[in-house]
């Protein structure tokens, strides 16, 4: 019995907005994220803070997330959504 079926595991990461790294504690991922960052985040960002009329871009912090996809995908030699043989 050969295998029809060889999926593909993506790792998809995305960032949380940028916040004031003292507020950035409680943020959380999306559902179905895992947060791989920790504590107040990184501070890897701007946050932008308007006062009548400035704009004021200060440097903030945002957690970094991960999740784990499996992308179903035929093997080699098989096709079609039943990844059938020739």
């Amino acid at each position: 019995q050969m295998k029809r079926q060889c999926d593909q595991k993506l790792l998809i990461r995305m960032k949380t907005q940028c916040v004031p790294c003292s507020l950035n504690l409680k943020t959380e991922c999306p559902a179905g994220y895992t947060k791989i960052s920790n504590g107040t985040g990184i501070p890897d960002c701007r946050y932008y803070l308007e006062i009548k009329t400035h704009t004021l871009s200060l440097p903030g912090c945002r957690h970094h997330c991960m999740k784990e996809f499996e992308q179903p995908e035929c093997c080699q030699g098989h096709w079609g959504p039943d990844c059938m043989g020739k």
